[in-house]
């Protein structure tokens, strides 16, 4: 038994367990870090090579992107900071700079190439002038790349970027650029080949993963000059899926894992994976899994606030869960080639004129 004047303090304590659940290794999770892993340790061993590729992971809100990306930097950073004793290995003798081999940037809301030099000299804590040319910032990026040692440099909503505003189309030419200074570029957003920053693709339902079509200069010149597209390798984050049973075994074995760290008194083993809770929780989060973790979170501060203590199908019958996302991937709108014809003279809609303040004149008062 817990003493009445410390069950404040060990409610509180459960409370912050439950709101921050440890990340999990999932299929999804494991797919974008083997690739992640794989593509950092090949280019921090080239030497020649004047240009680095870089990732791009894609899929809708709430699939864990940021989440699995900042995962596979913190297990590359501390191998990095591991192999070299906690030191620059790059730094100059008698100078101590802040070693950061990975960085982490959002993208900002109105990109333009001075704004995301700013962003990602805020991460430095660099101080910047509003009077200074986008050459000396970008200079000024360069150096403080160098200077930390960063080695991947990860860039959080690229798809506030929008091909059709010039300034967008310099950012992706400055990013471009950046990967010629030794530094992996791992950039995040939602849907990329919709934005246009690869060329316009299309969902294959077989393979799960966007197919590219050939440019038209394929056909004219029998080359394909894509910088971007081959520059960046593109993987598409999934949610989970209900239908085979290695499929199934693994949301199990997720649902498990969360089991296993919610702090109540009536949890028992088997809550969230015994009788037909995987299904329910299926069906009310369709897989994806930020709106899973969102469910169980809100379902436990539901059975501690209510003395249950227990999470069951009732109680999370009681808690709303919005979806706003659409099945992957989103349907795009087909505009007709020869949309119908509409009839001026149909759309317009003749209206009566206001006769109110009309003055029709002494003969009109003298009738009747």
């Amino acid at each position: 038994m817990i003493a009445e004047s410390r069950r404040a303090d060990y409610d509180l304590y459960r409370q912050l367990t439950n709101a921050n659940l440890p990340l999990q290794n999932t299929p999804m999770h494991d797919k974008v870090g083997k690739l992640i892993r794989r593509r950092l340790r090949g280019n921090t061993m080239k030497q020649d090579d004047p240009t680095r590729a870089g990732v791009m992971v894609s899929g809708l809100g709430n699939y864990g992107k940021t989440a699995s990306v900042c995962s596979a930097g913190a297990v590359f950073e501390s191998q990095w900071l591991g192999l070299h004793s906690y030191l620059n290995p790059g730094a100059l003798p008698g100078t101590r700079d802040l070693h950061a081999p990975v960085v982490y940037v959002s993208t900002p809301v109105t990109a333009t190439p001075k704004s995301l030099c700013a962003s990602i000299l805020g991460f430095f804590r660099a101080p910047t002038r509003k009077s200074t040319t986008l050459p000396e910032l970008v200079r000024q990026v360069s150096d403080s790349l160098h200077d930390h040692g960063v080695k991947a440099l990860i860039l959080d909503d690229i798809s506030r970027l929008r091909m059709h505003r010039a300034d967008d189309q310099d950012v992706l030419d400055l990013l471009r650029a950046f990967m010629s200074l030794d530094v992996t570029l791992i950039l995040t957003g939602v849907n990329i080949p919709g934005i246009g920053l690869l060329r316009k693709a299309k969902w294959n339902k077989k393979t799960r993963q966007w197919d590219l079509p050939p440019l038209e200069s394929t056909r004219i010149h029998g080359l394909e000059i894509t910088q971007t597209e081959h520059r960046f390798e593109l993987i598409e984050i999934d949610r989970f899926r209900y239908t085979t049973p290695g499929q199934i075994q693994a949301f199990i074995n997720h649902l498990e894992g969360i089991e296993q760290h919610l702090r109540l008194l009536n949890a028992e083993k088997g809550m969230l994976t015994g009788g037909t809770m995987p299904e329910y929780l299926m069906r009310r989060t369709d897989g994806v899994v930020g709106l899973l973790g969102r469910l169980l979170e809100d379902g436990a501060q539901e059975a501690m606030e209510s003395g249950k203590e227990l999470i069951d199908e009732t109680l999370l019958d009681e808690l709303v869960l919005r979806r706003d996302e659409p099945e992957q991937p989103p349907d795009e709108f087909v505009i007709p080639i020869d949309p119908p014809s509409v009839d001026k003279k149909s759309r317009q809609v003749k209206r009566r004129r206001n006769t109110v303040i009309d003055d029709n004149g002494p003969a009109a008062m003298n009738t009747g």
